[in-house]
């Protein structure tokens, strides 16, 4: 299979692509610095692709390059992500003037989802699997991107229930094409520089458990028509996300919201 893994330099996307390509499977390695992607290669023999995802019209290119180089892609991994950092009360942009968390955890993802979804299509059956959390704040879409009020772990919080209220959302509109699409909640505070970060010395979990649980959603034939699902660690069954993921009102103004971003991003970024 060929498959696209994103933030796959550190952490959960390195462990997981070292596990991809030990079993054989065509892996495009996504990451944003030069000597990290070269050292991924050097040691595992992956492709590698980079791009800074906090800038979209970085994603666009990174798209760009995906499509120019895969003729088929059987996953799309969206594991890139930052956690809600050290000092959780500076509130921080991204390049495109988008509140950071939001625009990295869940507008690159969706913005690279949906370039790519041709591809997909065509080489159906395929896969798109989000790497959310279990960490999940409804959106104030009064103030979605906590400008009067903000606190990082609300900003993880809500970006990632984005991730997986896209996840129903695509879900739906993809249905017949052979694509799926899930999210899950990998494992609970793994040895990664982000949780170090956020919480320095605390690790409940191994990147091993979380490992196991995004390989699973990838690469499990018992889950080859499972879509729309929010999925926790290792779970056997889908669990149910925070209830604003379930109202087509709120994933109607997520979308709206969403694309309106990308293409103000994308609009300005092209003067």
């Amino acid at each position: 299979m060929t498959i696209l893994v994103t933030g796959a330099t550190d952490g959960l996307g390195r462990y997981v692509t070292t596990e991809l390509a030990k079993a054989g499977h065509h892996v495009l390695a996504h990451g944003r610095t030069p000597e990290k992607l070269r050292a991924l290669h050097d040691e595992l023999g992956v492709d590698t692709v980079r791009a800074d995802v906090r800038e979209l019209r970085q994603v666009d290119r990174l798209a760009d390059e995906v499509l120019e180089r895969l003729d088929r892609l059987d996953v799309l991994v969206n594991n890139v992500g930052i956690g809600p950092g050290a000092d959780q009360s500076r509130r921080e942009e991204s390049a495109d003037g988008i509140e950071l968390r939001f625009a990295v955890n869940h507008l690159a993802g969706y913005h690279l989802t949906r370039r790519l979804l041709p591809l997909l299509v065509a080489s159906a059956p395929a896969r798109v699997v989000n790497v959310a959390s279990v960490g999940q704040m409804p959106i104030d879409f009064t103030d979605p991107l906590l400008e009067r009020s903000y606190n990082g772990m609300d900003a993880y919080r809500q970006s990632k229930l984005a991730q997986i209220m896209t996840t129903v959302d695509l879900a739906e509109e993809l249905r017949g094409t052979g694509v799926t699409v899930n999210a899950l909640h990998p494992a609970t505070l793994m040895p990664t520089s982000m949780v170090a970060e956020a919480w320095p010395g605390v690790s409940m979990s191994t990147l091993e458990q979380g490992g196991a649980a995004t390989l699973r959603l990838i690469l499990d034939e018992g889950l080859a028509t499972t879509t729309g699902r929010y999925f926790d660690s290792t779970t056997p069954d889908p669990v149910e996300p925070n209830p604003q993921a379930g109202d087509p009102d709120a994933r109607r103004q997520l979308r709206e919201l969403s694309d309106r971003l990308v293409r103000s991003a994308l609009d300005h970024a092209a003067r």
